[in-house]
């Protein structure tokens, strides 16, 4: 194997249980409005949109592994439910997020 093809080592649990820690923080500065905060968590070369103001997010649950974190919850008062997919920098930052939506629960009749 040359150094090019050399596999990166996976990061270890610290790195990923800052990484978690990082995406509770990041949604709670986000419901408080405190993008300075927000910011604080992020890697310098960061992919993340713009939030949306005025939501709340609800976490239902936090699921870490390596560099990736996946959180599922939903966002009051739309009640859409999401699914964020967070990338890790190797130092535990947030670099990325994709956002998954769900439309609003339709109610049984």
């Amino acid at each position: 194997m040359t150094s090019r093809q050399a596999r990166r080592l996976p990061p270890s649990s610290l790195i990923t249980d800052s990484g978690v820690d990082h995406v509770r923080l990041a949604y709670h500065y986000l419901d408080a409005g405190d993008l300075d905060g927000f910011s604080s968590l992020l890697h310098e070369d960061a992919r993340l949109e713009n939030p949306a103001p005025g939501c709340r997010h609800h976490i239902d649950r936090i699921v870490a592994s390596g560099d990736c974190v996946v959180a599922i919850g939903r966002l009051t008062p739309q009640q859409v439910e999401f699914v964020d997919v967070f990338t890790l920098s190797e130092e535990g930052m947030l670099r990325s997020r994709r956002r998954y939506d769900a439309h609003p629960r339709l109610s049984a009749r």
